[in-house]
């Protein structure tokens, strides 16, 4: 490049830095005097309500055709399409003489005016919010002084009928480096929970056509969804609303109105509470779909529920062919861009009921809750006909295809999960032996070997002890089931006092463990009921209470009320499982 053009080209990146400085510096005197616009409006507003005074209308007007010019000069787009909004609103009064101000009442639009206004300038304000915020974030110098959300990346679903406010709260968690969808109603954030994974939701529950009550059920009903953290936002400041909610699955309650920031904190610590363990605990780290823990938890509390409300399940087990070909030939590096193809795929393309396990290396499971072992192999092969026609990967413009091997085998009673996982795995290899790229069903018993294991299984499920966890904690209900399902006992589990002393009127359980403090019934006063109890159901109950409080007095409280062993959170899993041995006398 000659001198020539150098110097062009340094004068040139010198003059586009100095039209950035003057926009920015504009930008903040725009913002400036916009702030000091609405304050004007508002007072203006507040007059006109009580007394509409032609003057005072003619002076709205003239208010928002200046910001409707001069806000899309600076960027902002958004205001000057309000501000428009504004001055039509306004634009009858041009027409109207001074002396007019009877004709002014009798015949004008004042009041629908002043109330469309009222609205528009709700948004106008959260504007000028945004605003501030981005002159801010522009200013930091120091990153950490920004929002703790941004160190997050968090992708969040915002389900809210409120068009204003959504966009708000969308365009302020973009600026904190949020992922953001919306979705207006209830139908709308079903197909995105379908579509997408997210880190957390706030709903709006009064909302049309359906209420955001109606989406409780829908993520109770999906395991993939039940522990995904929610926090209701509404306008009614109702106790009962709050207790219900709680009740039914959130995790926050936020009263409308609220500040952003406020709002911000809430998200933060509720992502920063949950992330840490469900990555640990139940994610794939390459694949972002459960992981075996997860799978093992899950799949044995959908079976406990099928011995309530009888119904089919199927398992598939899931191997890729030729992906050691793929290693060797490509690296690891395209082999794992190819496993989590494949678990992309497969998790766009089942229901949102059917729960996907990495099981390990290649392997794959899925859980298809009420379906037949047909009909598993009929949504199988709908995602292996996808997966032959369709690369899952590609690497420096390279596409990749694959094809896998599948075994199907449908739960029968009387068999263990490792036997269920075993006849699918052996379906599977009888896949690869007839091929590869096909999917094989299990063999079926005949009716004679299924009575013999399904009458051995009802006799060990009656010589097995039974334990019965109450905590309202889903999260710790969890934990404890799979630090202690190993042991050879029956897990049952709710997470309310009434429930509780429910099932223990009506059932024979070995030992209970009992939080302190619960929904409906506390643990000290079922511990009560237990004492006074002259139930035979309930004399022979060892109860291990777990509280929050750690005074001496409530401990020796809970251990005078009928305890048998007292444990304050947080507590060691290890400790808490030998107490548990020794309560039952599993040792």
């Amino acid at each position: 490049m000659s001198h020539r053009n150098i110097e062009r080209s340094k004068d040139s990146a010198s003059e586009s830095d100095r039209d950035a400085r003057i926009l920015k510096q504009g930008r903040k005197l725009f913002i400036r005097e916009y702030d000091k616009q609405l304050q004007q409006l508002q007072s203006l507003l507040t007059a006109v309500q009580m007394k509409p005074i032609l003057e005072d209308l003619q002076q709205c007007y003239r208010i928002a055709h200046t910001l409707k010019g001069s806000a899309p000069v600076f960027g902002y787009l958004r205001i000057g399409k309000l501000a428009e909004d504004i001055v039509r609103k306004w634009e009858w009064t041009l027409a109207i003489e001074k002396q007019d101000n009877e004709l002014l009442l009798s015949t004008s639009p004042v009041h629908e005016s002043i109330e469309r206004t009222v609205e528009l300038l709700l948004e106008l304000k959260m504007e000028l919010d945004i605003g501030l915020t981005e002159i801010q974030m522009d200013e930091e110098k120091d990153p950490v002084t920004g929002s703790m959300l941004r160190t997050l990346k968090s992708r969040i679903l915002l389900v809210d009928d409120d068009d204003a406010l959504r966009s708000y709260l969308t365009r302020r968690l973009q600026l904190d480096d949020c992922v953001v969808d919306e979705a207006a109603d209830v139908e709308s954030a079903k197909r995105l929970l379908r579509e997408h994974t997210y880190d957390l939701v706030t709903l709006d529950l009064m909302m049309h056509p359906q209420s955001g009550y109606e989406l409780f059920d829908f993520l109770k009903e999906d395991p993939t969804l039940k522990w995904l953290p929610l926090i209701v936002l509404s306008g009614r400041d109702d106790i009962s609303d709050k207790v219900r909610c709680f009740h039914l699955g959130a995790d926050d309650y936020v009263t409308k109105p609220f500040q952003y920031e406020e709002l911000a904190a809430r998200i933060y610590g509720l992502l920063k509470r949950t992330r840490n363990f469900e990555q640990l605990a139940f994610r794939d780290p390459l694949t972002g779909v459960f992981n075996r823990r997860y799978f093992d938890l899950q799949i044995g509390l959908e079976l406990q529920r099928i011995e309530r409300y009888p119904a089919p399940i199927s398992l598939v087990f899931i191997d890729i062919d030729s992906f050691k070909n793929v290693n060797d030939t490509y690296g690891h590096h395209v082999g794992d861009l190819v496993l989590q193809g494949l678990a992309h795929l497969m998790q766009v393309n089942l229901r949102s009921t059917d729960l996907l396990a990495r099981f390990g290396g290649e392997e794959f499971v899925i859980a298809l809750p009420n379906t037949t072992v047909d009909q598993a192999r009929s949504i199988m092969q709908d995602v292996l006909d996808k997966v032959r026609v369709k690369p899952v990967a590609q690497n420096e413009g390279q596409t990749f295809s694959i094809t896998f091997s599948a075994g199907v085998a449908e739960w029968q009673a009387g068999i263990t999960i490792a036997e269920w996982v075993a006849k699918a795995d052996d379906a599977m290899y009888q896949a690869k032996q007839q091929g590869k790229n096909r999917i094989v069903l299990a063999d079926l018993e005949d009716e004679g070997a299924q009575f013999t294991k399904l009458v051995a299984h009802a006799n060990a499920q009656l010589q097995k002890k039974k334990l019965l966890i109450v905590d309202d904690d889903p999260i710790l209900r969890a934990i404890l089931i799979s630090q202690l399902e190993h042991l050879p006992i029956v897990i049952t589990q709710v997470s309310d006092g009434e429930a509780a002393w429910q099932l223990l009127s009506d059932q024979v359980f070995d030992a209970c463990i009992l939080d302190g403090i619960l929904p409906g019934l506390d643990g000290f006063t079922i511990l009560e009921k237990l004492k006074s109890d002259t139930n035979a159901r309930s004399k022979d109950l060892k109860v291990l209470m777990l509280s929050g409080k750690k005074k001496e007095a409530d401990v020796a409280k809970g251990l005078l009320m009928g305890a048998d062993d007292y444990m304050t959170k947080p507590f060691s899993l290890v400790e808490l499982e030998n107490r548990v041995k020794q309560l039952m006398k599993l040792v």
